[in-house]
């Protein structure tokens, strides 16, 4: 028996074994090798493009301060973020919410809508708002059939459209952070207040939506850090009129040849990006923004 024993245990020994601590670096070398050669050597190349073009010096970033163009795109690109947000966050909880309250079969049919979205390509989505949106459209032939208006509504080319698309295609971002953060909440605190005599909105109010709080946050940030850098959806939906600055960054540099603007606006969209993604986890926590839950 004793001899038995051994010999198991001697057999099992090789796959009990460690990997040594410094060959795991080993494993993870090409990896790091291959964004070394194709994401950290471009963005480096990138920074350094806007401290040197035209001239080596910070000439390109004080145009975030006296340039008037510079400062439109900012402000519209920061307004639409900011309506995209609001319309996702607001609309990404009511879905949620519902999703939270629907039964098993239900929730995996509407799980299946919320993503269906992200498998079509955004290109394909910003034409199918412009067939629906434009003065011939379908809104527009409706609402003029049912009386509503005696003439077409200015729904595309503009703002409108850019935010209407846009709120389309960041909408799942927000569903999915928002409902995991839902899931994370213990519904034995709902029932027990609401054994003590609390109706459903004060259950909602004070007790649903403050534990739901951090999931708002995470929605809020995620597309508006995501809003930040959209481009084909305002350049198709805004018709040239609504410049955010993923669509000046490409003026500057494909038509224009400024590379030093350019490149300096992508860094500065990116550093502010990495600031405001550190500040909401320093503040809300990466477990609380996007709970354990899985889907």
């Amino acid at each position: 028996m004793s001899e038995t024993v051994a010999s198991l245990v001697q057999m099992a020994e090789p796959y009990g074994r460690r990997v040594p601590y410094g060959s795991a670096y080993w494993l993870i070398l090409p990896a790091t090798l291959f964004l070394a050669a194709c994401y950290y050597y471009p963005l480096i190349r990138v920074v350094w493009i806007s401290f040197s073009e035209p001239t080596i010096g910070i000439q390109n970033y004080e145009q975030l301060i006296t340039s008037a163009s510079i400062h439109r795109v900012v402000t519209t690109t920061l307004r639409i973020c900011v309506l995209c947000t609001s319309a996702c966050v607001v609309l990404g909880y009511i879905v949620s919410y519902v999703l939270l309250r629907a039964g098993p079969t239900k929730r995996r049919v509407m799980l299946l809508c919320v993503l269906l979205p992200l498998w079509i390509s955004g290109l394909v989505r910003a034409f199918a708002w412009v067939t629906l949106l434009r003065n011939e459209g379908f809104i527009n032939s409706t609402l003029m059939w049912v009386g509503l208006i005696s003439r077409p509504l200015d729904l595309v080319w503009n703002e409108v459209g850019v935010v209407i698309g846009m709120t389309h295609y960041m909408l799942p971002f927000a569903i999915l952070p928002l409902y995991a953060s839902m899931l994370e909440i213990d519904q034995r605190i709902l029932m027990a207040a609401q054994s003590l005599g609390a109706s459903k909105s004060q259950v909602f109010l004070r007790i649903f939506f403050p534990l739901s709080v951090p999931g708002v946050a995470a929605a809020g940030v995620l597309v508006f850090v995501y809003s930040i850098g959209f481009f084909i959806t305002p350049a198709i939906l805004g018709g040239g009129k609504t410049l955010m600055i993923a669509e000046y960054v490409r003026l500057q540099i494909v038509e224009l040849l400024r590379w030093g603007i350019g490149t300096m606006l992508s860094v500065t969209v990116g550093v502010s990006v990495l600031i405001i993604w550190g500040i909401a986890v320093k503040l809300i926590g990466t477990q609380r923004m996007f709970g354990r839950a899985s889907l």
